[in-house]
């Protein structure tokens, strides 16, 4: 299954649509990485860097400092992409590319920790689904 998560997240198709959703904002990116990984190692990444001592789908880590162009790492958990995806009735491709994408998001200045934020931030993922062709 991780060939899989690899290979749909690093066609040219989904880097064209990255790029597309980074230019509707206009910031600058020098480098954008993304890690395919299991529940376990996010978790621990989670505990060491963010003392959070819970599962998620997604970390995403700023490596630039503020003002520079943004050159980061995005973490996603491929066991989570794929439990999400059922208990939102949704594909795995679908939940992937949701999850590739909130990433980013937060890169550009979207935040998801109040209620009004994380409803901006679901629909500006549908936004930047419906992008994806």
């Amino acid at each position: 299954m991780l060939q899989m998560f690899a290979y749909l997240a690093s066609t040219k198709k989904t880097t064209s649509w990255i790029k597309t959703v980074i230019g509707k904002y206009e910031p600058t990116f020098s480098e954008l990485s993304y890690v395919f990984c299991s529940d376990d190692f996010l978790l621990s990444i989670n505990k060491e860097f963010l003392k959070h001592n819970t599962l998620t789908d997604i970390i995403t880590f700023r490596l630039s400092e503020s003002g520079e162009p943004i050159e980061a790492e995005v973490y996603i958990s491929i066991d989570r992409v794929a439990e999400n995806a059922l208990n939102f009735r949704t594909t795995v491709d679908q939940e992937l590319h949701r999850v590739i994408i909130h990433g980013v998001l937060h890169l550009i200045g979207f935040k998801d920790k109040k209620p009004a934020e994380k409803a901006l931030m679901r629909k500006t993922e549908e936004a930047c689904l419906s992008l994806r062709k």
